[in-house]
């Protein structure tokens, strides 16, 4: 029972202090590629899936000497299944941005609003007014329930500390170089991929859940099925279309992210969101990521029943 404990633990330890300030490992573990990027870039897929499989291996490697090394002591193996938890989750910190942007709005100060979106995602905020930032928010903030608190949670259920470590090297990789640019069109493509691969199954249960929490799951998979082909992302696109049937809104258009455009169809039948859409999709949020950490102790009861 120690891991579904410490997924439990470190789900709580992210709900009430967030990312750590200083010292993030995520932060390390991102300066660490940004490193081997400089000496094995190159304008290839083979480049990029040299560097995809050092690092993500090296992470593997490290979840599995903790599992074994904590093997037999189960308050330590629960610990370390905590911290390891609350260091690949990010839905208190995504919480706290969709707040902040929240604020920024409601005092209309486009400005920083549009400044402050970075920190969410990378689209071209230049010319964006306040129902076209809110509508980024919403987006991002469904899109990264997934990313940063279904997906890590499902993948720690199911695999434990190694599930943890590599579902964050694999996510983070793809946000550092698995975009569509000149620059990682070759060498981002194995990260990419990989991030695909990993994301579809829990893309499709976060999009469960949040039916499910917003007490509107016919409504959810409604717009889910019908309109999530749409989307490029073929795991983006299921969550952003559930959370736009649950919240009665319209999700998708043409979004500019400065190298390029991306057409996301139209998900939804409501009316695009507004200002005070913002503070309610993360409310949603919260509800869903609940609702993940308790499916994953379920899995990973399971997993220790399975394998004794």
């Amino acid at each position: 029972m120690s891991t579904p404990f410490g997924l439990l633990l470190g789900f709580v330890a992210d709900r009430v202090l967030g990312d750590p300030r200083r010292f993030h490992p995520v932060a390390g573990f991102g300066q660490t590629a940004s490193r081997l990027e400089s000496r094995l870039y190159a304008d290839s897929r083979a480049a990029g899936t040299a560097y995809t499989t050092a690092l993500v291996g090296s992470t593997v490697l490290v979840g599995v000497a903790a599992e074994r090394l904590t093997r037999g002591r189960p308050v330590v193996h629960t610990l370390v299944t905590a911290a390891a938890t609350w260091t690949v989750l990010g839905a208190r910190s995504l919480e706290r941005e969709a707040e902040t942007m929240a604020g920024f709005l409601e005092t209309q100060d486009i400005p920083a609003a549009r400044d402050r979106l970075s920190h969410l995602c990378a689209r071209d905020a230049t010319y964006l007014e306040a129902d076209e930032l809110a509508r980024a928010t919403v987006e991002s903030i469904a899109e990264n329930t997934s990313d940063a608190c279904v997906a890590p949670l499902l993948w720690g259920g199911v695999l434990g500390v190694p599930g943890l470590l590599a579902y964050r090297a694999i996510n983070t990789l793809d946000a550092m170089v698995g975009y569509r640019s000149p620059k990682y069109a070759n060498f981002g493509w194995a990260s990419a991929r990989l991030d695909d691969l990993v994301n579809l199954l829990p893309a499709r249960a976060c999009a469960v859940l949040t039916g499910v929490v917003a007490g509107r799951p016919a409504e959810a998979r409604r717009v889910w099925k019908r309109d999530a082909p749409q989307h490029p992302s073929p795991n983006a696109g299921p969550v952003e279309a559930a959370f736009a049937g649950a919240l009665g809104l319209s999700l998708g258009g043409t979004n500019n992210y400065g190298s390029y455009t991306e057409d996301r169809g139209t998900l939804g039948d409501g009316p695009t969101p507004t200002v005070a859409d913002v503070r309610r999709t993360a409310v949603l949020a919260r509800r869903v990521g609940v609702a993940a950490a308790g499916a994953a102790a379920i899995l990973a009861v399971a997993r220790g029943r399975l394998w004794g």
